[in-house]
């Protein structure tokens, strides 16, 4: 049986879907005003890797992962750049997609957009303000009263007097507590605004995603993910308002992937550590990327250095020379489960997605497709790598990459058909220097029984 760390309980428990044979999911996605960065590529990856999972293992998945389209950073960005907000959501949302279909990311089931759950917000905060727990600020913002929810720090672990006002919360004099944060905001000349019983207006950051969940999802779901710097105090204030609006349980499993961090250090723009997704892929294959988030358990932080993209190119290089000459039929066949490799796999991701070990086991079952050369193995192989978005390329076409600049393919098979020459006419002193030349260049030959193959090193 499946079993996932709860964020909530500090437990791993058994995964029992609200639905049997149903699971309903939603995990916080971008405030579009930027590129995409690393700690964004760990949460798109990761919650695919859950998402593939749970429907390689039978269940039917709707997913849902939000767009924030409205929020202060979006309007000073906009401001900044003389452009409309919906011009500068509309190209980061693009530019989000690319980043994402590159990692092989696939698409959730629903991406709703904050802008387009206004109604839905408002009749929450109606319902907030009907059950006490939301006031309306001498400002004109509509709050909500922390202090009135008792059920309030359960995520986080701690109690109010512990808790300070997190990120995005501004503190003002006209909140009865400091704690209390934003539902609604009174609109500010030259902001966009929409009609509301409080005054004109625009949501609150928090209020956007429990609209958005339980619109689509409905009231009570299974699973709720994002980043660990989401627990507190963002998913604390959708626990607080769903809950408190609805007078039910809100979710029943909380995931939360772990941080990111450069060289042992936390990614800080001020530090200077800080990398887009694009600035990445324009120095590595988005595979080997995908694989380099994968390798670490989602719960574990995520340590970026070149030299660890570097070991997981090679680690991944590994598999698919595992794959060389095999067929290329596999990902998405029907597996044994009754299969050891199989069993295996499924048992470490089935223990709270633990992809270190499936990649154990991945490792495992190259050696003996290598050993064995069965093809069974290989097509295993490449099923079971299928299953987290790994090992679908031709294997040949992965191994050989990139070409060193001034390098072509052509030249290449040139200068091994020379070197066969070479080894005919018994110059092995030719032979040699010609390998030794490619090799220079960063490409390394394989002589096998059916002739002579290259890759990159």
């Amino acid at each position: 049986m499946l079993k996932i760390y709860n964020s909530l309980t500090r437990a791993k428990q058994p995964f029992v879907p609200i639905e049997p044979g149903k699971v309903r999911m939603y995990v916080c996605g971008m405030t579009v005003y930027d590129y995409c960065h690393l700690g964004h590529a760990r949460v798109l990856v990761v919650f695919d890797m859950v998402s593939r999972w749970l429907r390689a293992t039978g269940y039917e998945v709707t997913y849902v992962r939000n767009i924030t389209d409205v929020d202060d950073k979006i309007i000073r960005r906009a401001a900044e750049n003389g452009e409309p907000i919906q011009a500068l959501t509309e190209r980061f949302i693009r530019f989000m997609n690319e980043d994402a279909d590159a990692l092989g990311v696939q698409r959730p089931d629903h991406e709703p957009r904050a802008t387009q759950y206004i109604g839905p917000m408002l009749d929450i905060i109606r319902r907030l303000e009907e059950n006490g727990l939301a006031y309306r600020a001498a400002d004109g913002d509509v709050n909500f009263a922390v202090r009135r929810f008792p059920a309030y720090g359960r995520l986080s672990g701690k109690s109010l007097d512990e808790l300070r006002a997190g990120e995005r919360v501004e503190i003002g004099s006209a909140k009865q507590d400091p704690l209390d944060f934003v539902l609604w905001k009174r609109a500010k000349p030259g902001e966009p605004a929409w009609p509301a019983p409080y005054g004109d207006g625009r949501p609150g950051w928090h209020i956007e995603c429990s609209a958005m969940s339980t619109e689509l999802l409905g009231r009570h779901f299974d699973i709720h993910g994002g980043g660990e710097d989401l627990q507190f105090p963002h998913h604390e204030n959708e626990i607080a308002q769903s809950e408190g609006a609805f007078r039910e349980t809100f979710v029943n499993y909380w995931m939360h992937n772990g941080f990111v961090r450069v060289d042992d250090e936390k990614m800080s723009k001020s530090l200077g550590n800080f990398f887009t997704i694009r600035e990445v892929l324009a120095r590595y294959d988005a595979e080997v990327v995908r694989f380099f988030i994968l390798r670490a358990h989602y719960r574990s932080p995520l340590n970026y250095s070149d030299q660890h993209l570097d070991e997981a190119r090679s680690a991944l290089a590994r598999l698919y020379t595992a794959l060389k000459g095999a067929p290329g039929a596999g990902a998405g066949a029907a597996i044994d489960w009754s299969d050891p490799f199989a069993a295996r796999f499924r048992a470490a991701m089935d223990d709270d997605f633990n992809t270190p070990e499936a990649f154990a086991v991945l490792f495992d079952l190259a050696s003996e497709a290598n050993r064995t050369r069965a093809a069974g193995k290989a097509a295993l192989l490449r099923t079971l790598g299928g299953i987290l978005g790994l090992l679908g390329r031709d294997a040949e076409e992965f191994l050989r990459g990139e070409l060193p600049e001034g390098w072509t393919r052509e030249r290449i098979e040139q200068m091994i058909a020379a070197r066969a020459a070479a080894k005919s006419a018994k110059d092995y002193a030719e032979a040699d220097r010609i390998r030794k030349a490619l090799a220079d260049a960063g490409i390394a030959l394989e002589d096998t029984p059916r002739g002579t193959t290259w890759r990159r090193a």
